[in-house]
């Protein structure tokens, strides 16, 4: 261990223990009281933004709203709010510091090439499209179903995510992973074969099963979109700090803005707002607040998606937002009249199960993470003991 570290750890209020050779350098931080809270507060961000962002697109179409790629522009145009966080002073490891890091010196040499400028605007490009057509058909879907289907459909996203991370990012299919695979497909699966003779929307059935059909589709998108996110930070990014993972979010975000505005004037859509906005029955104020509402509520969700992205990791920031779908049903039960009846009930439960196996498997990965980290630590120190030790016996 050099002077210089050993000076850092003595005046840090949290001790630190640094062990570097030729081959690898090994960091762990015990886990503190700021960094739960920082968690917390994001997890809160997640949850509320997510709940408040899906119950007010639904309660845009339950007072007159019909315009899909308006609902889908509000859900993403906020992103100019998330300009400000890159003004925000950042530490140089926005990493997480509850986690052993093991970087061998090929891999810090790998990571510290930039992208290119063309590789950076492919991959931007090509993210914003799949957002696009995600936000498209998730506001389809809102539109022809009731919010408690939608977001119980909605949780199968990590299966799908799950499935695409084993063809992109050799993820392993654990039972415990293939357990939750099968809890979310059998929880999608009835609401998919629920009959909507009874469905308060009073849509007819081939809307009700576009609604469905898009649905998946959108969750489908999600999850293959979270694998390419981390596919591309491995491959070409190569490193996830605030910057970057802004980057990340905001100009795709921008690429899908625009995608939805050329749909909104193309489909001649935005020729109609005008007269939705007299018609909309809560009245044309309630109209704007409802659309502003539900951008800035996206917004406070991609804020804590980022801070648990760089405090915990995107499976943990993924998880925390996929457990608050089963969440929403609720609410909608509660402030929009919405009808829970027992195929709800045990697909939520279904769901519920599903993800606390996801993350189960999540919490054994990180302990043996842990495990392995500890291993070469102690490995480390009987090493450096061992060499010391005929130096100390001649010195005497």
């Amino acid at each position: 261990m050099t002077d210089d570290q050993e000076a850092k750890e003595e005046k840090s209020s949290h001790p630190t223990s640094i062990i570097a050779d030729s081959h690898a350098t090994i960091t762990f931080k015990p886990k503190n009281f700021r960094w739960w809270i920082r968690v917390a507060l994001y997890s809160l961000f997640v949850l509320s933004g997510q709940s408040v962002g899906t119950l007010l697109g639904t309660l845009y179409y339950k007072k007159g709203g019909n315009s899909k790629w308006l609902a889908a522009l509000v859900s993403l145009g906020g992103f100019p709010i998330l300009l400000l966080l890159y003004f925000i002073p950042t530490p140089k490891q926005p990493s997480d510091p509850n986690n052993p890091h093991i970087q061998t010196d090929a891999q810090a040499q790998y990571q510290s090439r930039s992208p290119s400028l063309k590789s950076l605007a492919l991959v931007y490009l090509s993210l914003g499209t799949i957002v696009a057509l995600n936000g498209y058909l998730s506001s389809v879907g809102l539109l022809y179903l009731p919010v408690s289907t939608y977001s119980l459909i909605c949780s199968s996203q990590l299966a799908f995510n799950a499935l695409s991370s084993f063809f992109l990012n050799a993820q392993k299919f654990t039972p415990y992973i293939i357990n939750s695979l099968v809890l979310l497909t059998i929880s999608s699966t009835l609401l998919v074969f629920q009959s909507n003779s009874k469905d308060p929307t009073g849509v007819s059935t081939g809307k009700y099963v576009l609604g469905l059909v898009c649905t998946i589709g959108a969750s489908a998108g999600y999850g293959l979109l979270l694998s390419l996110d981390q596919l591309c930070f491995r491959r070409v990014i190569r490193k996830e700090t605030v910057r970057a993972v802004l980057n990340m979010i905001v100009f795709p975000s921008f690429v899908a803005s625009v995608i939805f505005v050329v749909g909104l004037c193309g489909s001649g859509e935005w020729k109609i707002l005008g007269r939705e906005m007299d018609g909309y029955e809560l009245g044309k104020v309630n109209y704007v607040m409802n659309l502003v509402g539900v951008a800035i509520a996206w917004q406070v969700f991609t804020i804590g998606t980022v801070g648990l992205i760089l405090d915990a990791s995107s499976l943990f920031s993924d998880s925390i937002s996929v457990v608050g779908l089963p969440i929403v049903p609720i609410f909608a039960v509660v402030f929009l009249g919405d009808k829970m009846d027992g195929v709800k009930v045990i697909a939520m439960i279904l769901a519920i199960w599903g993800f606390v196996s996801y993350v189960y498997q999540y919490y054994l990965d990180d302990a043996k993470l842990r495990l392995k980290g500890r291993m070469l630590v102690g490995n480390e120190i009987s090493v450096r003991s061992a060499l010391n030790a005929p130096i100390a016996g001649n010195g005497g």
